[in-house]
């Protein structure tokens, strides 16, 4: 990904984009190659997940009433 300078345009790799099937691709490979996501994903890791203090995905799933 490659950026301007500017929050509005955003250069995507045409073999990214050619082989995207749908929105949400797009979505997952910017998802996948946004810095500040990227950091706060190894920061929540970092403090707690390895730390014990996360959730697995049932616990969340009771705790906003979600049906899995």
């Amino acid at each position: 990904m490659k950026r301007t300078g500017t929050n509005d345009v955003i250069h995507i790799p045409t073999g990214v984009w050619e082989t995207a099937e749908t929105k949400e691709d797009l979505e997952d490979w910017l998802l996948a190659h946004n810095p500040r996501i990227i950091r706060q994903l190894r920061r929540i890791r970092r403090h707690e997940d390895l730390a014990g203090r996360g959730k697995t995905l049932d616990e969340l799933a009771r705790e906003w009433n979600i049906n899995l």
